[in-house]
């Protein structure tokens, strides 16, 4: 079992997947005993490398005598040889003034996603929670042509959506005017699942004089609460061209199908939804991700979340050959700096 490898396989292992993240190259023997501080020849370490080679944690080019790690390698490595440090105060006060609170859900995810593109260098990504986990503030209605209505929804994260219902009768400016004060008044504050269960159990109790602002509130939440998603449920992308330099990824059949998979979204957001009760960090190394697009690849996920609530997951795509001990910190840092915002934004 790769777990039991004694003191000086787990050294030697770890010396060469970081001079491989370093250097880009097979590393062979001579190279390893110059890097790995033992006191052991190349021979000895041939023989170390020729059993993590059977255990299948190195491979050998076809090219080189040197050594690569395998998907399995780096899962060991980051599991239980590398030495990860958290961000200092300075940084993570850094990380928050970039993510500033107030300017909207869409935004701030946009301005995560394009930040750990940034920082890293690679794909930074970003799933979109939908409308149902924040709750509504603000309603207006508008009359327009016919039987239909603007409806101007403002949500408790800044978030402001406009849409056209197809209204069952045409209404006045005043009538829409007291359905609007008659929502605001009650209803602030509350999720739009509970508000329509609300509504419905007011309009079971009310008589047949029910209160006009009531019955016009009730006919029009149908269409105004029913859909309210978010304009972009889904994944919100930065980066994606930075992965075309990366030497790893340089096949073109390869990026191509990795390019499909970032405008297709659907793999992804499946894969990022099985991170959303993750306690932190998690990683897919390789195959481990289960789509084929991204075996030469690792994604680097967190949950991040407001008010003790989870929203989403954020994360990064890069290839296999990753600083993992600056990216990781680096993800959970800014799911952490997310989150503050977020929780910020909807007080």
């Amino acid at each position: 079992m790769p777990h039991a490898l004694d003191a000086r396989a787990r050294r030697l292992l770890r010396a060469l997947i970081a001079q491989y993240i370093q250097d880009g190259a097979p590393v062979g023997s001579r190279t390893l005993a110059k890097h790995s501080g033992l006191d052991v020849s190349p021979a000895t370490i041939r023989n170390v490398m020729a059993d993590l080679e059977e255990i299948g944690l190195v491979a050998t080019p076809h090219t080189s005598a040197g050594r690569v790690p395998t998907a399995q390698g780096y899962r060991l490595f980051v599991d239980s040889l590398l030495q990860v440090t958290p961000p200092g105060q300075r940084e993570v006060e850094q990380l928050r003034s970039q993510l500033p609170a107030g300017q909207g859900t869409q935004h701030l995810l946009s301005s995560a996603s394009e930040l750990l593109s940034a920082m890293t260098h690679f794909v930074g990504l970003v799933t979109v929670p939908g409308r149902e986990q924040f709750a509504f503030r603000h309603i207006d209605f508008v009359p327009l042509d016919g039987h239909r209505v603007l409806v101007i929804l403002v949500f408790t994260d800044n978030e402001v959506q406009n849409r056209i219902i197809e209204a069952p009768r045409g209404y006045s400016a005043s009538e829409l005017e007291q359905a609007a004060n008659y929502l605001n008044s009650h209803f602030a504050g509350r999720h739009l699942r509970e508000i329509r269960a609300e509504l419905l159990r007011e309009l079971r109790k009310a008589r047949s004089a029910m209160e006009q602002a009531l019955s016009v509130a009730v006919e029009l939440s149908e269409g105004a609460f029913a859909d309210a998603k978010s304009s972009s449920d889904g994944l919100l992308l930065a980066g994606q061209t930075r992965l075309i330099g990366v030497h790893d990824l340089s096949d073109l059949d390869r990026l191509r199908e990795l390019f499909d998979a970032f405008a297709r979204q659907r793999e992804l957001v499946q894969l990022l939804e099985r991170c959303i009760q993750a306690k932190g960090v998690r990683l897919f190394i390789g195959e481990e991700s289960g789509m084929a697009p991204l075996d030469r690849c690792t994604v680097v996920t967190a949950p991040y979340g407001a008010d003790g609530q989870v929203l989403g997951v954020l994360g990064v795509i890069g290839p296999t050959r990753m600083a993992y001990e600056r990216v990781i910190p680096m993800v959970q840092a800014t799911a952490q700096a997310l989150g503050a915002a977020m929780s910020r934004g909807t007080g």
